[in-house]
């Protein structure tokens, strides 16, 4: 009897012009969700980072409302404690870090400074504000000075601007300022994503960081721009303590008549 010849079964598989084209599909949905997976992340950063900065806030009232004053940022060498120790005249009013060791804040870096979601130091600014009458330097830094110099006489003056401005002293006739005249008491930011290289932007350099040279009482906080806009980039995340806020909280404690 003849045998007859049996042909094994076909494997189904892939050519290498289907498995070239399944992987060009992939590569284009990845593709697509790289940009969006990476605006999340910097998304939850930047929130994580203004919660930081409402609880740095809420820390440096209650602060004042215990010590009958704010304190002085911390220096670069400073370890997070305020700079001098015990207030006055601080060392660094303008270009100084947030005293988080002083405050006793938690989640702060291992040398005791406040660290934004970038691993970025957090700056804090300080009015370094003087009474006339009564004769009294540095009112908001030293202890009882806000109760000495009275309520109607208070007049913190750290401005906050829409943009750079021209004037060390005051927002450019162009720009609108964000705080009440006379100011505020308080700033605080974080240098955001770039950390501060972004800082050879005119609006960037308004706020003291390692690449600015700038060392006044004007800030800038806008919406953050590209580096393709006017002044440059731009992505600080700027907060400010109200002088109403902080006289309120201390009149309520009875630290203030």
């Amino acid at each position: 009897m003849k045998s007859i010849p049996v042909t094994p079964p076909r494997t189904a598989g892939f050519s290498l012009i289907e498995m070239a084209i399944v992987l060009f599909i992939v590569a284009l949905l990845l593709g697509g969700l790289v940009p969006t997976l990476s605006g999340q992340v910097e998304q939850k950063r930047m929130n994580e980072t203004r919660q930081q900065l409402e609880e740095i806030q809420q820390a440096l009232l209650g602060y004042a409302i215990i010590n009958g004053r704010l304190p002085c940022p911390a220096s670069a060498t400073s370890n997070g404690e305020e700079d001098p120790l015990g207030g006055g005249n601080c060392n660094h009013f303008y270009d100084g870090f947030v005293p988080a060791a002083t405050l006793g804040l938690a989640g702060t870096g291992s040398s005791g400074f406040a660290i934004d979601s970038w691993g970025n130091r957090m700056h804090y600014a300080v009015t370094s504000w003087n009474s006339a009458s009564p004769a009294l330097n540095n009112v908001f830094t030293t202890a009882g000075g806000i109760k000495t110099a009275g309520l109607s006489n208070l007049a913190p003056n750290l401005l906050v601007c829409s943009a750079a401005s021209t004037s060390t002293t005051s927002c450019s006739a162009a720009n609108s300022s964000l705080t009440a005249s006379p100011g505020v008491p308080a700033v605080i930011y974080s240098t955001g994503k770039n950390g501060g290289y972004g800082g050879t932007g005119l609006d960037e350099a308004e706020n003291p960081n390692p690449n600015s040279a700038d060392n006044d009482r004007i800030f800038v906080s806008h919406i953050p721009t590209p580096g393709t806009a006017p002044n440059g980039e731009f992505d600080d995340i700027v907060v400010w303590i109200s002088p109403n806020i902080l006289i309120n909280r201390m009149v309520a404690a009875g630290r203030l008549p």
